[in-house]
């Protein structure tokens, strides 16, 4: 009898596999092609105007851009909205082609010395062809934010050099622990350390933002990462900068441990994890395995994808969907401890 059509195929396709699948565990990452020469945008001074942008999901209440404006304000900054700031297509802040034209105008504007995004969500990445990167390079600034900003703190420092800024959105908390880092980092131009609180509170031991060491050790190199979720879905793209001797971080939010595997696994697959001097792994939000067993931890996840690669690594940065982040410079040198959970600048972020 002869074979029916699938079972034809899925013999074909098992023996394929079998012929052209590399042994990607044992498989030594390839060097990339390097980037442009880090460029340092000039530091933020009281007076100045920072441009106020939604490339991604809409700003739905005026207030929270009344939020954001004001809080720049107590800080001794003037602010500029941008021409679509509050425009809606369903779930984004206008046409993709009215997003970047915010972005491109606020890098063109000699006005403006710095771009804070108020919010995220989802439409960063559709925004990546539309960038006038030749005015970006031009003109450097800092840029603000996290999550699925990500794609513009990436793709930008890929594609330009300019070092840009991962921290809270707009309409984030402005509490001390945030501001302060803003102070520091972009304002003073000083090379910080950052360190998680060591607060007990009314525990007899530290119970939040605790460093759980995955690898001990110390490690140099350039910081790379973000959200996860945003960072594996530019995989295989030309947005991304080279990884080579970077330190990895990563951060996500109400994801299963199933579909964190999955993005580590992407990582790896694509070669970005075994290029790592040190990985970082943030907060995951409300990242629970769920009701019942049969589900790995997000532990088990990093033991499986991170433990192996015997670098320093350690989980619990105070990076990520939280109240309290860090003001982590992408694309700076730094140096990690991993047993004391630090992160250290080499040098200031700004010029």
């Amino acid at each position: 009898m002869l074979p029916t059509r699938r079972q034809f195929l899925e013999s074909a396709s098992l023996v394929t596999a079998a012929a052209v699948v590399p042994d990607v565990t044992s498989a030594a990452p390839q060097p990339s092609a390097p980037g442009p020469a880090a460029i340092k945008p000039p530091r933020l001074r009281p007076g100045d105007t920072i441009g106020l942008i939604d490339p991604a999901f809409a700003t739905w209440d005026p207030v929270d851009v009344e939020v954001v404006a004001e809080s720049w304000a107590a800080l001794g900054f003037k602010t500029k909205h941008g021409a679509h700031l509050l425009n809606r297509r369903g779930y984004f802040a206008g046409e993709d082609a009215q997003r970047a034209a915010d972005l491109n105008a606020m890098f063109a504007d000699p006005e403006v010395r710095g771009v804070h995004c108020v919010r995220g969500g989802w439409g960063c990445a559709r925004l990546l062809p539309l960038i006038d990167w030749q005015t970006v390079a031009s003109h450097p600034k800092v840029l603000l934010g996290y999550s699925d900003i990500t794609a513009l703190l990436l793709s930008i420092h890929a594609k330009t050099g300019v070092l840009t800024c991962h921290r809270p959105v707009g309409a984030s908390h402005w509490n001390p622990f945030n501001v302060g880092y803003v102070k520091r980092v972009l304002i003073d131009a000083e090379a910080v350390t950052f360190e998680n609180l060591r607060e007990t509170g009314d525990n007899l031991t530290i119970v939040e933002n605790r460093v759980q060491t995955i690898t001990p050790g110390m490690a140099r190199g350039r910081l790379l990462g973000g959200n996860l979720t945003v960072l594996s879905a530019m995989v295989g793209s030309p947005y991304l900068p080279a990884w080579d001797d970077c330190i990895l971080f990563v951060e996500d939010v109400e994801e299963a441990p199933y579909r964190i595997d999955r993005m580590f696994t992407q990582l790896h697959l694509s070669g970005i994890l075994g290029k790592a001097r040190a990985v970082i792994f943030g907060t995951c939000s409300d990242c629970k395995p769920g009701e019942g067993f049969g589900s790995l931890t997000l532990t088990d996840v990093l033991n499986d994808h991170v433990k192996p690669l015997g670098v320093p690594a350690w989980q619990g940065a105070m990076i990520g969907h939280v109240p309290k982040q860090f003001t982590l410079p992408v694309g700076l040198q730094v140096e990690v401890d991993a047993t004391a959970g630090t992160i250290r600048m080499l040098e200031p972020a700004v010029a």
